[in-house]
C-alpha cells in the first residue's frame, strides 16, 4: 500500500481485511486444481499408451477392461471437479463481496482517522508505515522528507529529530504520553498504544491551549499565595526578614521597618546594607559571639529606650530568616519586679520579726537580715540550704511536726524557746502559714518569728503583782519606765526606718503581690501585741495616778495610736491589693454617717485653727457605710492636713441617680500635672505645717482602692494656692435601711458597766492582763481565759452567773470564737450576749457574726468604741 495520499492504492491486496473463511476455501479450490491437473494428465497418458502399444494375447480385453476403468474414475474426478468448480466459483463471488465490504470499511477507516484533530500514524507488526491522516502530513510541510507506506518507526523518530520538528526534548512522562514543545512554541502530547497484531498506533495531540491556561492558573495561584504571604507576615507582631542564600532580602514586613526605624527597603537589596541604614546589629547563623561560640539569639537596647530581641533561624535552602521582637515591656517588667524585690527586702530587713520562706522541699528560698542575724549565718547563705542541714538535728526535730502540720495545709502557732550559737536564750512566739495555690495545693511555708521574751517576762511580772500590791505597783512603774524606753527606740527606730521607705517608695510602683498577701495573712500577728498596749495604756489613763505618770502614759498613748495608724494604713493597703476587702453593700441614711463625721472633725478642725462647715443631708444612699467612712475620714483629714488657714466644707450636690459627696477646702491646691499623682501610693503634698506629721502618703491610694471596691467615681478639681475639692458619687437607693440601735453615750449607759460581770476568751495572755486592767478600771468584774477549757474551770462550768462574753476570733487549735461562744451557751440556760473581736474584715465573716446575733469590732480595738458598744449590750436584763 503506497500512502502518498490519505487514499488506499488499488494495486495493494487487502489480506489482513479478507474474512478467514475466505481463505480456507481459496486453499481447498487450490488443491482440487492441483489434483484435477494431475489426473488429466495420467488419463492422458493412458490414452497414448493404448493408441500406440502393441496387444499380445488378451492384452486388448485387458487394456478395454482398463480403460473402462479409468473412464469411470475419468467421470468421478470431473463430477468432483465440477463440483469444486462450482463452490470454486460461489467462493468467488463471496470474495467479492468480502473485497467490497473491505474496500468500504477502508474508507470508513480513512475517513475516521480525518476527521479526528489528532495526527494519526499506523505501524504494522514489523513496525512499518501503514496509513497516516493529513495532519501527520502536515508535520513535513516545511521539510524535503516525503513520508511513505513501508518506513519503519525508527526512521521516522530518527527524521523528526533530525529535522529540528520538535525543539525541545521530552518534558514529561506519564504512561504512553510524552509531552514535547515544538519549535513555534507550541505543546505535543504524543501517545503511543500497541495494536492487537503487533504493530503500533501513535497520537499528537496539541495541548497548547491547555498548557497556557495551566500555566496562567499556577501563576494566579502563586501570586495569590505569595500575596497572602505577605498580609500573614504584615500582620505579625514580630518583625520578619528572611534572606536567600546570596544574602539578600527576599522577604519583610510592615513591623520590621517599625521596630528598625528604615523607610520602605526596595526589593533584592543585600540584607547588610540595609541593617547598616538601621541602628539594627546584622545577625545571621554564621555569627559570632567575643568568645568564637555560635549566636542564634541577642538582645539589643535602641537610642530611644526601646529593648529587641533578635533571632536567626537557618532555612533549608541555605538563607535564614530574622524575627525581632520588641520586648520592651517585658524588659521594664523583669525590672519592676527585680526593684520590688529590692523593696519587700528592705521592708522585711527592717521588721523587728524573723521572717523567713520555706518551699515544699524544706529548702530557705527567703530569709530577711534579722533572721540570719539571730542564727549568726552570713548573708545570703542560707538560701538554698534545706531546714535540717541549716540547724541542728536537736532543733530541726522540735520542729518536724510542726512543720509536718503546716505541708498539710494547717496555719500553725506555737511558742519555743531557742539559744542561738551566741548562748541568747529567748522565747520565740513561731508562726507558720502554709502558701496554697489556686487547687488547694501547698508549695510552701510563710515562716514568721517574734521575740516574745519580754512580753513573757511582763506577763510573768503582772502574775506576781497581783500577789502583792505593793511590788506589783513597784514592778508596773519599772516596766512602765522600761517598755517607755523601748517604745522611745521603736519609735525612734521606725521614724528612721519610715524616712527611708519614704525615699525608697518614691522610686517603687508597687509591692509584689505574693509579698502583699503575705503581709495580709499576718495582719492579725502584728496587731495582736498593739491591741495589748493599747488596752494597758487606756487603763493606766483612767486610773488615777500622779500627774507626771498620766502625762507620761498620756504619751506612750499617743505613741502607739501614731504606730498603730501606721501599721493600720499597711495592713489596710495590704488588704486592698490582695482582695481580702470586700463591700457589703446595704443603703442606709447619709445623716447617719455625715453627723458623726462632721461632730468628730469640728473639733480636729478647731484644734488646727480652721473651721468646717457641714451642709446636712438625708438622702437614701447604697453603699458599705464603713468603707464610704473610711474613705471621707480620709479626705478630710487630708483638706485639714493641706489647709494652713481658712475652713473645710463638707456637704452633698444631687445629680439624677446619684449624690456627690464634696469635700471643699481653702488650702494650698494641687498643680494640674500632679492630680493623678496623688493617688499613687506614698505620695505626698510638699507643703504642710511643720508642726504635723507628714504620714506616709497612702491616704488617697487607700481612698482610690476603697472607691474601685464599691464601685464609685473619684473626682478632684484645685485651683493652687486657693484650695481643693474632692467628690465621691454615690448611688441613690429608693428602699429605706433597717433602723440600727443608737450607739450614743450618756450617763445611765455609763453606769451599766458597773458591776457587770464580763467574761473575756482570747489565746494571749497579754491581751487577757490588758482586758482584765481596762474593763475592771470601768467596774467591770472581769473573768479572762486562755481556752474554753480555762474559762470552764473559772466559772463552774460555764453555770455562773454573766452578763457578757467577748471572745476572739481567732483561738489555739484550729479554733474560732464564733464556735466557742455557740458552744459555751449550748451549756447554759440562757445565752449571753457576745460581742467578737477579730482583725478579719471579710464580708464572710462579717454575715457569719451578723446572722449569728452578735456584736463585730475590729482590731486594734477602740476604748471609747468597745464602751459604747459594751454598754449597748448590757442594756437588756442581765442574765442570772
Amino acid at each position: 500500500m503506497a500512502c502518498t495520499s490519505t487514499r488506499p492504492s488499488p494495486e495493494l491486496p487487502l489480506p489482513a481485511i479478507a474474512s478467514p473463511a475466505i481463505a480456507d476455501l481459496q486453499a481447498q479450490i487450490a488443491s482440487l486444481q492441483h489434483e484435477n491437473r494431475k489426473l488429466r494428465r495420467i488419463n492422458d497418458a493412458l490414452i497414448e499408451r493404448v493408441e500406440s502399444g502393441v496387444t499380445r494375447g488378451n492384452d486388448p480385453y485387458a487394456a478395454f477392461q482398463h480403460s473402462v476403468v479409468l473412464a469411470e474414475q475419468v467421470r468421478e474426478r470431473t463430477d468432483a471437479l465440477n463440483q469444486a468448480m462450482a463452490e470454486l466459483k460461489a467462493g468467488n463471488h463471496l470474495l467479492g463481496e468480502a473485497r467490497l465490504r473491505a474496500e468500504t470499511a477502508h474508507r470508513h477507516l480513512i475517513d475516521a482517522i480525518e476527521s479526528i484533530s489528532d495526527a494519526f500514524v499506523l505501524f504494522d507488526e514489523q513496525q512499518r508505515i501503514v496509513l497516516f491522516n493529513s495532519r501527520f502530513k502536515a508535520f513535513w510541510a516545511h521539510s524535503r522528507v516525503r513520508i511513505i507506506a513501508g518506513m519503519r518507526i525508527s526512521e521516522v523518530k530518527r527524521l523528526m529529530t533530525a529535522n529540528g520538528l520538535f525543539s525541545e526534548e521530552p518534558r514529561g512522562q506519564a504512561d504512553e504520553h510524552v509531552l514535547y514543545r515544538l519549535q513555534n512554541g507550541r505543546w505535543l502530547q504524543v501517545s503511543e498504544r500497541p495494536t492487537q497484531e503487533g504493530g503500533r498506533v501513535i497520537l499528537f495531540t496539541d495541548i497548547t491551549d491547555v498548557k497556557l491556561s495551566e500555566t496562567v492558573r499556577r501563576e494566579q495561584a502563586i501570586a495569590q499565595k505569595s500575596h497572602l504571604l505577605q498580609r500573614a507576615v504584615d500582620n505579625l507582631s514580630q518583625g520578619v526578614a528572611m534572606v536567600n542564600a546570596q544574602g539578600v532580602l527576599e522577604l519583610w514586613n510592615r513591623r520590621f521597618l517599625e521596630l528598625s526605624g528604615l523607610a520602605p527597603v526596595a526589593a533584592h537589596r543585600p540584607f547588610s546594607e540595609v541593617i547598616a541604614d538601621s541602628e539594627l546589629q546584622l545577625l545571621t547563623p554564621a555569627s559570632r559571639d567575643s568568645n568564637g561560640r555560635l549566636i542564634h539569639e541577642s538582645e539589643q537596647r535602641l537610642s530611644d529606650g526601646r529593648v529587641l530581641e533578635i533571632r536567626t533561624h537557618p532555612l533549608p535552602t541555605g538563607g535564614y530568616v530574622n524575627t525581632f521582637t520588641d520586648i520592651t515591656e517585658r524588659y521594664q517588667h523583669a525590672e519592676a519586679l527585680s526593684e520590688s524585690e529590692r523593696w519587700i527586702r528592705l521592708i522585711t530587713d527592717h521588721v523587728p520579726a524573723l521572717i523567713a520562706y520555706l518551699n515544699a522541699d524544706l529548702v530557705y528560698e527567703f530569709t530577711n537580715k534579722v533572721y540570719e542575724q539571730w542564727y549568726c549565718w552570713p548573708r545570703g547563705v542560707m538560701l538554698g540550704q534545706s531546714l535540717r542541714e541549716a540547724h541542728s538535728e536537736q532543733h530541726y526535730q522540735r520542729l518536724e511536726a510542726y512543720v509536718a502540720r503546716a505541708l498539710a495545709g494547717e496555719s500553725v502557732t506555737f511558742e519555743f524557746a531557742e539559744t542561738n550559737i551566741n548562748n541568747q536564750e529567748r522565747y520565740m512566739l513561731r508562726s507558720y502559714v502554709p502558701n496554697r495555690l489556686a487547687n488547694g495545693e501547698v508549695v510552701g511555708i510563710f515562716v514568721l518569728i517574734r521575740d516574745i521574751t519580754e512580753r513573757r517576762r511582763t506577763a510573768e511580772a503582772l502574775h506576781q503583782a497581783y500577789q502583792n500590791l505593793e511590788q506589783r505597783v513597784q514592778e508596773r512603774t519599772a516596766e512602765l519606765t522600761t517598755l517607755n524606753d523601748q517604745l522611745l527606740r521603736e519609735i525612734d527606730e521606725r521614724s528612721r526606718v519610715e524616712l527611708r521607705l519614704r525615699e525608697a517608695k518614691r522610686e517603687a510602683e508597687q509591692a509584689n503581690l505574693s509579698k502583699t498577701k503575705f503581709l495580709a495573712a499576718v495582719s492579725h500577728d502584728l496587731l495582736q501585741p498593739l491591741n495589748a498596749a493599747r488596752l494597758f495604756t487606756s487603763a493606766l489613763l483612767e486610773r488615777r495616778e500622779p500627774v507626771a505618770n498620766a502625762q507620761l502614759v498620756r504619751n506612750v498613748s499617743h505613741s502607739l495610736q501614731d504606730v498603730e495608724n501606721l501599721l493600720g494604713t499597711l495592713v489596710d493597703i495590704s488588704k486592698l491589693d490582695a482582695g481580702v476587702i470586700k463591700a457589703d453593700i446595704a443603703p442606709f441614711a447619709l445623716s447617719e454617717l455625715l453627723d458623726n463625721l462632721a461632730a468628730e472633725y469640728v473639733q480636729v478642725a478647731r484644734s488646727e485653727g480652721l473651721e468646717l462647715h457641714f451642709v446636712p443631708c438625708s438622702a437614701l444612699v447604697r453603699s458599705d457605710m464603713q468603707l464610704l467612712a473610711r474613705i471621707l475620714r480620709n479626705l478630710l483629714s487630708n483638706a485639714i492636713r493641706y489647709t494652713p488657714s481658712g475652713r473645710v466644707v463638707l456637704g452633698c450636690r444631687r445629680h439624677r441617680q446619684r449624690l456627690s459627696i464634696q469635700v471643699w477646702d481653702s488650702g494650698i491646691g494641687i498643680a494640674e500635672n500632679r492630680l493623678e499623682e496623688i493617688f499613687q501610693e506614698f505620695k505626698r503634698g510638699d507643703v504642710q505645717r511643720p508642726d504635723q506629721d507628714r504620714g506616709l502618703g497612702l491616704g488617697l491610694a487607700i481612698v482610690e482602692k476603697i472607691a474601685g471596691i464599691l464601685g464609685h467615681r473619684i473626682q478632684v478639681r484645685s485651683w493652687p494656692g486657693k484650695g481643693s475639692v474632692f467628690s465621691i458619687d454615690v448611688p441613690l437607693s429608693a428602699t429605706a435601711p433597717k433602723p440600727l440601735p443608737s450607739l450614743e453615750m450618756s450617763e445611765p449607759m455609763l453606769e451599766r458597766l458597773r458591776g457587770a460581770r464580763v467574761w473575756v476568751l482570747d489565746n494571749d495572755a497579754a491581751i487577757c492582763a490588758g482586758m482584765r486592767t481596762l474593763l475592771e478600771g470601768w467596774g467591770c468584774r472581769v473573768v479572762t481565759a486562755l481556752s474554753e477549757q480555762d474559762l470552764a474551770r473559772q466559772v463552774d462550768n460555764y453555770h455562773a452567773e454573766a452578763d457578757l462574753l467577748i471572745a476572739d476570733y481567732h483561738l489555739d487549735n484550729e479554733q474560732n470564737g464564733v464556735d466557742a461562744v455557740a458552744r459555751i451557751n449550748a451549756r447554759r440556760a440562757s445565752a449571753i450576749p457576745a460581742m467578737m473581736i477579730t482583725a478579719n474584715y471579710s464580708n464572710e465573716l462579717k454575715q457569719q457574726i451578723r446572722e449569728r446575733g452578735h456584736t463585730l469590732m475590729h482590731k486594734p480595738v477602740r476604748p471609747m468604741k468597745l464602751k459604747i458598744a459594751m454598754s449597748h449590750l448590757l442594756s437588756g436584763p442581765k442574765s442570772h
